[in-house]
C-alpha cells in the first residue's frame, strides 16, 4: 500500500515532512513513552534536518527519541561523506538529544562486516528479542532506484536473515553498511523523501506494477499492512502519468 504526497519544491517538501515527523514522534512518545526513528542517508534530508532544528527543537521530546541510520558510508564519522556527520551538523548538535540516544553505525572496524554485526547486535538488544518494529523508517531513493545501500542487481537484495550487512557497491565510497529488507519491512511506518528531476524515472518505475526489485530495489520496501508514504517534490513526481496535484 502506497500513499503519494506531492509538494511544489524541496523547501515545501521538507517543511511538510518535518511537521509530519514531529507529529509522529509526539504520538509515539504519548503511546509508549519513546520513539525509535531511522534516519536516511544521502543529501536530500539536509533541509529537513535544518527545519527540525529551527522549528521543532523544543516541541519534539528529544530525550525520548532514539535515532538510528538505515545505511552508512564506511568512512570516519567526521568524513564529509558520512551520513552521521550531516545529521550531526544540521540537527543533532542543535537539539537537546542525549548522546546515548544517538545510535550511529560503527565504521571503525578493519573489516566492515564487523561493524555490521556490531550494529545488528545493538538492534537486537534494543528490541529485546521482540520484532524490530521501528516507529518510523525514513528512506531516500537514488536515481538508480537504490534504497539505503541496497543497489540494483546486488546480492544484498536476496538477504533474508541478517538485519544489517556490509556491502561493496558501485558508488563512492564503495564500502557501506546497510539495513536489509527483513528489518526494514518490520517497521511500523515507512516514508520515502525524494526530490529532484533526476529521480523522476525511478519514481515512475517503482510505482509501476510488476517492476522487479532487482532492477529498482525500492520496490522491495513493502511491509505488510503498513502504508508506505512517498513524499515527493513536483520534479520527482514529473514522470508519473497523472501525478497528484501538489499540496500547498
Amino acid at each position: 500500500m502506497r500513499e503519494l504526497r506531492v509538494l511544489p519544491d524541496l523547501e515545501s517538501l521538507s517543511q511538510a515532512v518535518a511537521e509530519s515527523l514531529a507529529d509522529r514522534i509526539g504520538a509515539a512518545v504519548a503511546q509508549r513513552g519513546r520513539c525509535a526513528l531511522v534516519l536516511p542517508g544521502g543529501r536530500t534530508p539536509r533541509r529537513l534536518y535544518e527545519l527540525l532544528a529551527e522549528r521543532h527543537a523544543t516541541a519534539i521530546p528529544w530525550p525520548r527519541v532514539d535515532l538510528f541510520w538505515g545505511d552508512e558510508r564506511y568512512v570516519p564519522p567526521d568524513d564529509p561523506r558520512s551520513n552521521y556527520r550531516l545529521a550531526r551538523l544540521t540537527l543533532l548538535d542543535r537539539v537537546a538529544i542525549p548522546a546515548g540516544n544517538v545510535h550511529a553505525m560503527p565504521t571503525h572496524h578493519a573489516d566492515p562486516d564487523g561493524g555490521a554485526r556490531q550494529y545488528e547486535a545493538l538492534l537486537r538488544g534494543y528490541f529485546q528479542a521482540g520484532p524490530p518494529r521501528f516507529d518510523l523508517i525514513l528512506l531516500g531513493m537514488a536515481a538508480d532506484g537504490h534504497v539505503a545501500s541496497l543497489f540494483p542487481h546486488h546480492p544484498a537484495l536476496t538477504e533474508r536473515h541478517r538485519w544489517v550487512i556490509a556491502a561493496t557497491v558501485p558508488a563512492d565510497p564503495p564500502h557501506r553498511l546497510t539495513m536489509t529488507f527483513p528489518l526494514i519491512n518490520e517497521a511500523g511506518a515507512v516514508a520515502f523523501v525524494v526530490s529532484g528531476p533526476a529521480k523522476a524515472e525511478a519514481v515512475r518505475r517503482v510505482l509501476l506494477p510488476g517492476t522487479a526489485v532487482d532492477d529498482v530495489p525500492a520496490v522491495g520496501v513493502a511491509p505488510e499492512s503498513v502504508v508506505v508514504t512517498w513524499w515527493l517534490d513536483a520534479a520527482a513526481a514529473g514522470g508519473l502519468s497523472a501525478p497528484p496535484a501538489p499540496q500547498s
